[in-house]
């Protein structure tokens, strides 16, 4: 019995081992790098740079997510070698709220964040005790308070502060009521509020047009860049530095200029 049932141990453990590498290792030639991104414009701009990897002998896997957690937790989980999604502020805020150090690996592109309203054709034309819609993640928090400070709709003490709160609203001349919900669930509760601050890759989900509909909108000085995020232990692996090689090519720079047409900007 023991020299039938060893041959098949030893077969079964082969097998295990071949499954629990979900980290995309090259060891033993595999080329793919996994990628986690939000679906646009990050997957999409992914899908302009795929073909371009092939050409290197890198196979490139997407897995698209519709929030702006787990991309992270995947990464940091070596389920997912990296992803792109997300600006150095949000990554520094999840960094010390998880106690990882997922680290930035190349910045690509700039989403002017922007106020969205169906009630409102003007930010003046706010009423008093207007409910606003803003994230709640403390990055985009920030942002949303930054950009509503920058449009005279708010003052904040310190508007470079990028995780001021509402704690550090210092006047509030039309009683603006706040409520912070996940970033994206904001373009679906539209209707339901005088103003939304939505990020703009969930605005292009739902088919709104930064350029016409937001009514302020950030400029394209704006600091919150979007990166390619990796570990430290693999930030440095050839194929993330293909990816970052492509990911801030003439090609994606022309692909960003001319499918987003100002919504989305490149930053290189």
């Amino acid at each position: 019995m023991r020299a039938i049932l060893l041959p098949l141990l030893l077969a079964a453990s082969t097998v295990l081992a071949g499954c629990g590498g979900g980290s995309g290792s090259a060891a033993g030639g595999d080329q793919t790098l996994r990628v986690a991104a939000t679906a646009v414009p990050h997957a999409e701009i992914l899908a302009v740079v795929k073909p371009m990897l092939e050409k290197e002998g890198v196979r490139l896997q997407v897995r698209v997510f519709n929030d702006y957690v787990q991309p992270n937790d995947q990464v940091a989980q070596k389920h997912i070698d990296v992803n792109y999604f997300q600006t150095e502020p949000y990554l520094q805020a999840y960094n010390q709220g998880r106690g990882t150090d997922l680290v930035a690996v190349a910045g690509v592109h700039i989403e002017p964040f922007g106020a969205y309203s169906r009630r409102h054709a003007s930010l003046e034309a706010l009423p008093a005790g207007a409910d606003v819609a803003i994230p709640n993640d403390p990055s985009n928090n920030s942002r949303a308070l930054i950009l509503l400070h920058t449009a005279g709709v708010i003052t904040l003490a310190d508007p470079t502060n990028a995780l001021a709160t509402q704690r550090d609203i210092t006047a509030n001349p039309k009683g603006l009521k706040f409520r912070e919900l996940d970033s994206a669930m904001l373009p679906r509760i539209l209707d339901q509020v005088d103003l939304a601050l939505i990020n703009t890759n969930y605005a292009l989900d739902a088919g709104l047009d930064p350029t016409r509909d937001a009514l302020a909108i950030e400029g394209s000085d704006s600091p919150y860049v979007n990166f390619l995020v990796a570990r430290p232990d693999n930030r440095d692996d050839p194929r993330v530095q293909a990816l970052a090689r492509a990911l801030t090519s003439p090609e994606v720079r022309d692909f960003i200029q001319r499918r987003y047409k100002g919504a989305v900007l490149p930053a290189f």
